[in-house]
């Protein structure tokens, strides 16, 4: 139990100033024999309100971005429908091998960020704007599919995706990451709830630590310069890598 507990404030931490946090929470429950499709509906529903509890800290940020916040959420929100019925109803070998492949692109999404808007910007002047063109918002669908299926570097996907779509700080842009990242946790969750099995005593555990976790992310990330989040995002993405290749 406190071993999960301490599981979950590290992913909530994670989670809050990039995301792959279920990376740790996930191994951490079948080290303990959880079942897979068990482990990972529990991790789900209690790492929504660690997911909660980073957007409270990162709300400065999220200042003036309700309408992007809608519009993408609904993008979020559908992915997430998505992704944890194809959870329920298909092998896990089925998505888990695109998996890495995913990761992989969210990194050098973020790695190529610069150059890649930079690029936009001289060819198409004005393109990405407040609400970025128009496929940012199937973009972060996609990436919503994926985070209801597992969910694992959603949060460094969609840094890669918003980063080069929108004409923002990182900062900013982190803040909306953990509210899309939230919607999709919480639609997948309640749809888990009513149909799936859970173990509430790992949800209740891995929430306690998230919600601490939370506010810990919001005061490391906000303070990170854009040169050392991008940094702490690939970090923490290869690491996720690494775990998930070798589990």
């Amino acid at each position: 139990m406190v071993a999960v507990l301490l599981a979950g404030l590290a992913a909530g931490t994670i989670n809050t100033v990039v995301g792959s946090g279920t990376l740790i929470t996930f191994p951490t429950l079948l080290a303990f024999g959880v079942p897979p499709v068990t482990a990972n509906v529990s991790n789900t529903i209690g790492l929504v309100p660690g997911t909660m509890s980073g957007v409270y800290g990162y709300r400065r940020e999220l200042s003036g971005q309700r309408s992007r916040a809608v519009r993408l959420g609904a993008g979020s929100l559908l992915g997430g429908v998505i992704g944890a019925v194809l959870l329920l109803s298909l092998p896990s070998s089925a998505f888990s091998a695109i998996v890495p492949a995913l990761i992989v692109l969210g990194l050098l999404l973020v790695v190529l960020q610069p150059r890649i808007t930079a690029w936009v910007d001289a060819r198409h002047e004005g393109i990405r704007g407040h609400q970025g063109p128009w496929w940012v918002w199937p973009a972060v669908a996609v990436t919503g599919v994926y985070g209801g299926y597992f969910g694992a570097a959603q949060g460094v996907i969609l840094m890669g995706v918003l980063g080069i779509g929108i004409d923002d700080t990182l900062q900013r842009l982190n803040g909306l990451k953990n509210v899309l990242a939230g919607l999709v946790n919480g639609v997948a969750g309640v749809i888990f709830i009513l149909v799936a099995h859970v173990d509430w005593t790992v949800v209740a555990l891995i929430a306690v630590g998230s919600v601490i976790g939370g506010q810990v992310g919001a005061t490391v990330g906000r303070r990170l310069s854009p040169l050392a989040l991008r940094v702490f995002i690939v970090v923490v993405g290869l690491v996720s890598l690494a775990v998930f290749l070798l589990r």
